[in-house]
């Protein structure tokens, strides 16, 4: 019992530095053995064992900026990866994502309409069976889904994901069946906010809001007291369903007058003439601040003022720290960020909103990915001696279903 409490222990101990490492990109022994309360030859020990298992490395530090004797530099791998994977109405994008933070590939599979949970498979595996030779000298920890819609928190099933019309698909089940890795799946603003909480503008943040504007729709992410909040199910953060107006226009679920109903990428791009297969929001953002139509500037206001009122209902109920945007909530805030911040101070209680920060998602479009890859992370920072090797060859992949692509992956 002894030897079992001792090896408790540790692997709690190499769980705690590894998840430091891998949150803050690299720290020093001395730092580590600053926020651990551990001693130096604790630390030592640890930090080799990681090392030995190919999760860190370590790195000689610049001794021209630094007094006295240099510490070295432990920095997470850049050979340890997650797949990441996003399923919108017009794309699949896949993206190799390193335990170090760093984004090895992004790759969008646009698609002539809406998938299918069994042609979104089907895609992702032949993705990551054409990125078999570019992965091999990589340990792969596993497959994270960011999906548009609700899914089940203990099971990963996609109970609605209405834009892309699935209900009750096992996609984890489907993709783990199909690649033989291991697959995680979440709500992609959840995983947003858990992105920008770690990575991105919410960092050293204990509550704060994230809102996703993406082709699918509106949806959010919390963290309060600095927890993340998934709600009984894991369904929370559905802002886009939140009723801002008195109008009959309904959003994907069948309600009338909401936030997703009101604020939409297709008038934005409608009003500018642009096309949604040609448009991410980095573009859309540009066209923004480049148009001097009425047009434009009219409808960019119109969305602001719905966008105000969900958020200062937000505002009033969760005194937050910092709301994040991303997607094409990002470029709509760009595009008159006092607008949306005057907005927001007329309908929330003066007390509530004090110090409240309204920003843009720093991540771009890499955001999802990283929150993906970070669910895929889950269990190898949880326990950093589970047996994977220090390489994984990718499995063989079963049939291909047959799809129609709008283009080929680039």
């Amino acid at each position: 019992m002894q030897g079992t409490n001792h090896d408790d222990l540790r692997r709690r101990n190499l769980s705690i530095i590894l998840r430091l490492v891998h949150r803050s990109g690299a720290a020093s022994r001395a730092q580590l053995t600053r926020l651990t309360g551990l001693n130096r030859s604790t630390i030592g020990a640890l930090v080799a064992e990681l090392v030995e298992r190919g999760l860190v490395e370590e790195r000689t530090p610049d001794p021209t900026k630094l007094a006295g004797r240099p510490s070295p530099i432990v920095a997470a791998s850049d050979r340890v990866v997650a797949l990441a994977v996003n399923p919108e109405i017009d794309a699949i994008t896949v993206g190799v994502v390193a335990l170090s933070g760093v984004v090895h590939r992004r790759i969008r599979f646009a698609t002539s309409s809406s998938p299918t949970a069994a042609e979104a498979v089907a895609i992702t595996a032949g993705i990551i069976d054409d990125l078999r030779n570019d992965l091999s000298e990589y340990s792969i920890i596993g497959i994270g889904i960011a999906v548009p819609g609700l899914v089940r928190a203990f099971d990963g099933l996609v109970r609605h994901a209405p834009h892309l019309g699935w209900v009750d698909e096992p996609l984890g089940d489907l993709l783990a069946a199909a690649t033989g890795l291991p697959v995680v799946a979440a709500n992609d603003a959840s995983l947003g906010v858990t992105a920008e909480r770690y990575f991105g503008a919410g960092q050293g943040m204990t509550d704060l809001i994230y809102l996703n504007g993406g082709s699918s729709g509106i949806g959010g992410g919390l963290v309060v007291g600095g927890v993340a909040a998934g709600g009984r199910a894991g369904y929370a953060g559905e802002f886009g369903h939140i009723r801002v107006s008195a109008s009959g226009q309904k959003d994907s679920a069948g309600i009338a007058g909401t936030l997703e109903a009101e604020v939409t990428r297709d008038a934005l791009l409608e009003v500018l003439g642009l096309r949604a297969s040609e448009t991410d929001a980095d573009t859309l953002e540009r066209a923004l601040l480049a148009s001097d139509s009425a047009a434009v500037h009219a409808e960019v206001a119109r969305q602001l003022d719905f966008l105000a009122v969900a958020l200062a209902g937000a505002v009033n109920v969760l005194n937050p720290q910092v709301i994040v945007l991303g997607g094409f909530l990002a470029a709509l805030h760009a595009a008159d960020p006092d607008r949306l911040s005057r907005a927001v101070a007329a309908l929330s209680l003066g007390t509530a909103f004090d110090g409240v920060q309204i920003a843009p998602a720093l991540l771009g479009s890499n955001l999802l990915l990283i929150g993906a890859a970070e669910l895929a992370f889950e269990a190898l920072l949880l326990d950093p001696q589970l047996d994977r090797g220090n390489t994984f060859a990718l499995p063989a992949l079963s049939a291909r279903v047959a799809v129609s692509p709008a283009s080929h992956p680039h």
